[in-house]
C-alpha cells in the first residue's frame, strides 16, 4: 500500500528555517506529482504548494511564496520542504502528498499522517 512519512518537524523561533522531509513507498513515486499541505488548529487544510513529477515546475501558496521551497529526490522516493524565514503563523500540521497535477489541490490522493510545526518564541 501507499505510504507517506513525514519527518523532521518540530518547535521554532520566528525567524528559523526548518526542513520537512517525506518518504514515499508502495508508489511509482516518478510518475505523481508531489505537494505539502497545512492544517492549523480550527482551520482547514490549506494548500502549500507543489511540485511536478521531475522536479521542474513548482507552485506554492501566495502565504510562503518566497520564503518556502519544494525539492524533490525521484531517486530516493522522497520529497521535501524547506521553510525559511518562519512565522508566528506557519505554525500547522504538515501533510506531504501525491497526486496528478502538481497545482490542483483536488488531485492529491495520498496523504501521509502529519508532522507538528510549532513556531514560538
Amino acid at each position: 500500500q501507499v505510504q507517506l512519512v513525514e519527518s523532521g518537524g518540530g518547535l521554532v523561533q520566528p525567524g528559523d528555517s526548518l526542513t520537512l522531509s517525506c518518504a514515499a513507498s508502495g508508489l511509482t513515486f516518478r510518475n505523481y506529482a508531489m505537494g505539502w499541505f497545512r492544517q492549523a488548529p480550527g482551520n482547514e487544510r490549506d494548500f502549500v504548494g507543489g511540485i511536478i513529477w521531475d522536479g521542474s515546475r513548482t507552485l506554492y501558496a501566495d502565504s510562503v511564496k518566497g520564503r518556502f521551497t519544494i525539492s524533490r529526490d525521484n531517486a530516493k522516493n522522497a520529497v521535501y520542504l524547506q521553510m525559511n524565514s518562519l512565522k508566528f503563523e506557519d505554525t500547522a500540521v504538515y501533510y506531504c502528498a501525491a497526486g496528478v497535477r502538481h497545482s490542483d489541490p483536488q488531485s492529491y490522493k495520498y496523504w501521509g499522517q502529519g508532522t507538528q510545526v510549532t513556531v514560538s518564541s
